[in-house]
């Protein structure tokens, strides 16, 4: 996996919802209905419907562990100074 990659799925990991019913959840963790209600609806522009984007990708293939595994095994890189 080379660094660009690395360095998104981590933020993933950590990047929680900044709005609505779900705010302050982790991407990875939202519902399932909700991340598809937002494939049918479209996607938030930037970079948050980026990573839901993601997030939906991922979940469609059964791959949410791998990104609560990045989670546990890397600190959130906007904590560290």
């Amino acid at each position: 996996m080379d660094q660009l990659n690395r360095d998104l799925l981590i933020e993933l990991a950590h990047t929680k919802m900044p709005f609505g019913k779900y705010k302050h959840r982790y991407l990875i963790d939202l519902p399932e209905f909700y991340i598809v209600w937002y494939n049918n609806k479209g996607f938030p522009k930037g970079k948050i419907g980026d990573q839901l984007k993601m997030v939906y990708e991922l979940k469609l293939n059964g791959l949410e562990d791998l990104i609560r595994n990045i989670k546990q095994k890397y600190p959130n890189p906007k904590r560290i100074t």
